[in-house]
């Protein structure tokens, strides 16, 4: 009797979250939710030194929501987080928070640069940003960006070296002011 409760509960609960998935209005809250647990145990973890792939050239141009334009060339030999995302994207909303408090932690060094690419329109990424009382630049590509990239999903986020290796590469949600990631742009930092 007990069991036959058990799954009466079961499952009336799974047809609720169904429900609340299928309703427009709280599915992203829900997804989000659901990637913000999955980021807060997801650390990326750096590429080994032998499968490192090396930036071919820094050809690629971006305009902030300011309208200032970006040459990725003076970027060259600095320490460069890129995150591509999306307003409407729920693991990368999931994942600003993270992001946030990376930029933070080293937005006063010259020798890191963050670019938050998206392809949305200003207005859009203006709102967004306000609204989440996010300080970081969000950046918009003017021209293709290096093929090392190869970004056919987002979020998907990568750490350069100063000499233009990929050392991180991740495409999902996950944690990014964890140790590993503070750490590692240390390490990145005093290299060179």
């Amino acid at each position: 009797m007990a069991k036959s409760k058990k799954s009466k509960i079961y499952n009336i609960l799974f047809i609720v979250v169904i429900a609340l998935l299928i309703i427009p209005q709280t599915r992203q809250p829900i997804q989000v939710f659901i990637n913000k647990g999955i980021a807060s145990i997801i650390k990326p973890s750096v590429i080994d030194v032998l499968e490192r792939k090396s930036m071919s050239n820094y050809n690629w141009k971006l305009r902030d929501t300011s309208g200032n334009d970006f040459d990725f060339h003076t970027a060259e030999g600095k320490v460069i987080v890129i995150n591509f995302w999306a307003t409407w994207c729920p693991p990368c909303i999931a994942e600003m928070p993270s992001l946030e408090e990376l930029y933070q932690k080293y937005k006063t060094n010259d020798e890191v640069v963050f670019l938050f690419v998206s392809n949305e329109d200003t207005e859009v990424l203006y709102e967004f940003m306000a609204h989440k009382n996010y300080s970081f630049e969000v950046y918009q590509s003017l021209t293709d960006y290096p093929t090392e990239f190869n970004v056919s999903s987002i979020p998907r986020t990568f750490i350069i070296s100063k000499k233009g290796e990929i050392v991180i590469d991740k495409s999902g949600a996950a944690n990014w002011s964890s140790e590993r990631v503070t750490n590692t742009i240390d390490e990145l930092l005093k290299a060179f």
